[in-house]
């Protein structure tokens, strides 16, 4: 019993420890992010004060890499200081996003800024990142993708690889093609929210780290097999809120059996997610047992605080013609979207949804 009891008190302190070891990283990667900053502010203004000099912006970089790189050590390389100044450029041209400065938080000697500066506010919220974050985000030309997947990030607790995937498999392009520009505008301010059931819905799912070749011969066990064993790479493509609940569920009604292959619940809709997996060209039979099994859970599963039913039916083809005049005009519960085993460029994947 005092083993017991000794074993709980250890762990306790474990616990406290290794929290205030990631409040204290947080706490340097978020210094950090403003000093380099402000570095880069710094290098900006004394560039434009000696811009008549041809030469003066390379000889001022590299004349301050080696001076810090002599007092700090690494990290100080004319390319990590260019990244400075870029972020810098990058962010000091954001609409403001709160009437709270940020840098309230930051010591003037960590920052080099003076209190009338700080009267200014920076982008609110945004600098939640670490460094390495923002040197892969100051490579987004257009500043709503940039600012989308900045929150994204944030929000999501996105690792670097997690973000990098995120822009590789063009998440924002897929999202703002089906969205009129209200909507579109919403993702560049507040990330992607979700409301309705299309909002959780992407056309066409990249599903790349399932590492089946495009033209390779597979079934549809096959398939599913890969998603299961890589189901948290799953998760993360099909979005937030999402959790798995079972693979080829039964349903049961007039002795014949019918089996889903991947079932889901989202907690952020409060509903349940039903995919259907189908190799080849998609066939109006495969939306109409679709909509059987998202009849059955609605009036046998749901209860009252739920909302309806999604069906999703993921297929290598579709004909939108068969979607349209498979489901009714109003549909709100059913969709069919493509899924692609491997990663497209961004332009054949702008050219994809644009096809849908």
């Amino acid at each position: 019993m005092q083993d017991n009891l000794q074993n709980n008190f250890f762990h306790q302190i474990v616990s406290l420890l290794q929290e205030a070891r990631l409040q204290v990283v947080k706490a340097v990667n978020h210094t950090m992010v403003y000093t380099y900053f402000n570095i880069g502010k710094m290098i900006v203004e004394e560039e434009q004060n000696g811009k008549e000099r041809a030469e003066y912006g390379k000889q001022l970089l590299k004349g301050l890499s080696q001076r810090l790189t002599e007092e700090f050590g690494k990290g100080f390389s004319v390319v990590n200081l260019e990244n400075m100044r870029k972020f810098y450029n990058s962010y000091s041209i954001y609409e403001t996003m709160s009437s709270i400065s940020v840098l309230d938080q930051i010591p003037q000697s960590l920052t080099g800024v003076s209190e009338n500066e700080k009267s200014q506010p920076l982008t609110g919220d945004f600098f939640k990142l670490t460094w390495t974050h923002y040197t892969l985000l100051m490579r987004i030309d257009d500043v709503n993708e940039r600012n989308f997947y900045e929150i994204e990030s944030a929000k999501n607790n996105w690792s670097l690889r997690e973000l990098k995937r995120q822009y590789d498999s063009a998440l924002y392009t897929r999202l703002v093609l089906s969205r009129d520009k209200v909507e579109v505008k919403k993702l560049s301010e507040k990330g992607l929210i979700i409301e309705k059931p299309k909002d959780i819905i992407k056309d066409p799912y990249i599903l790349e780290f399932l590492g089946l070749p495009e033209k390779h011969s597979y079934s549809e066990s096959n398939l599913e097999e890969e998603i299961i064993s890589k189901l948290e790479h799953f998760l993360l493509e099909l979005g937030n809120g999402f959790t798995f609940v079972a693979r080829q569920k039964r349903i049961t009604f007039d002795d014949k059996h019918f089996r889903i292959d991947l079932f889901f619940y989202n907690r952020i809709l409060k509903c349940f997610v039903l995919i259907d997996l189908k190799i080849g060209e998609l066939k109006h039979q495969d939306l109409g047992q679709m909509q059987m099994y998202v009849n059955y859970y609605d009036r046998e599963m749901r209860l009252e605080d739920e909302n309806k039913t999604i069906g999703i039916v993921l297929c290598q083809n579709k004909s939108e013609a068969v979607v349209k005049y498979t489901l009714p005009e109003n549909n709100e519960q059913i969709f069919a979207s493509k899924y692609k085993t491997v990663l497209p460029s961004k332009e054949v994947l702008e050219q994809l949804i644009k096809e849908n």
